[in-house]
């Protein structure tokens, strides 16, 4: 993948399976990636679900396509994506694509994407199936972006669990030290930046706010009863080692 500022993606969004209310926050986590230069969301504009999506197409240059559902409960949108997909992806006009649906018929679109050494993002619900998301080369569950979400008070409230130290979660853990056998060196330290990229081929879902952190490397702070971290004095390396 080329740098960030040089990469070019092609956001296409599944307009039956994402909310407009979303839209501003995932458009400033994708761009974190590189320059969208292809904005497209695929739907049944006639139908009046779509409604909400309108009063923002121009607002962010995004471009409506029109799918009929040919067949009543049938969702042809999905076909009218892939199609798109593939004419982009010959016709060599991005580095990059994302996805965003929390469905799983774009799993082997995303493998298809991949194959071809394009970069592939998706974007959806937690509810998203494993397939879709170990699919992708990055997946940005929407519940992450809630706090820049102006309209996050609408959300379900979220239960808490009784105040616990992170380390034990079992779960979390388990992919930590699993990344870090990755990424370790021999002298048994890894670098955060290493260790970010393996936890991210272990699971392309993974996401330091899914357990309350802005950051990889407020996470890691937070699992000093686990880890040692250690900050060079020049320069920003951080480096990571698991307490015997």
């Amino acid at each position: 993948m080329k740098k960030i500022n040089d990469t070019t993606i092609a956001l296409l969004i599944d307009g039956d399976n994402a909310a407009p209310r979303r839209l501003g926050p995932i458009l400033e986590e994708v761009s974190k990636e590189g320059t969208i230069t292809i904005r497209r969301i695929y739907g049944d504009w006639t139908n009046t679900g779509m409604k909400g999506w309108k009063e923002l197409l121009n607002a962010n240059a995004i471009q409506p396509v029109q799918q009929f559902a040919y067949t009543k409960g049938k969702n042809s949108t999905d076909s009218a994506l892939i199609i798109d997909a593939m004419d982009i992806l010959h016709g060599e006009l991005v580095d990059a694509f994302c996805i965003v649906s929390s469905d799983s018929d774009y799993t082997r679109l995303a493998t298809r994407l991949r194959e071809a050494g394009l970069y592939v993002m998706g974007v959806g619900e937690q509810k998203t199936p494993d397939a879709f998301v170990q699919a992708c080369e990055r997946f940005i569950y929407v519940e992450n972006l809630e706090d820049h979400d102006e309209h996050r008070a609408e959300a379900k409230p979220v239960k808490k669990q009784a105040d616990k130290p992170l380390s034990a979660n079992t779960a979390l853990m388990r992919t930590l030290r699993k990344a870090f056998n990755m990424a370790k060196d021999e002298d048994e330290t890894a670098s955060l930046s290493n260790l970010g990229q393996a936890l991210r081929r272990l699971n392309p879902g993974f996401d330091p706010r899914s357990y309350g952190h802005g950051s990889l490397s407020a996470l890691v702070n937070a699992l000093k009863d686990k880890l040692d971290v250690v900050r060079e004095e020049k320069g920003n390396k951080v480096t990571v080692r698991f307490r015997k």
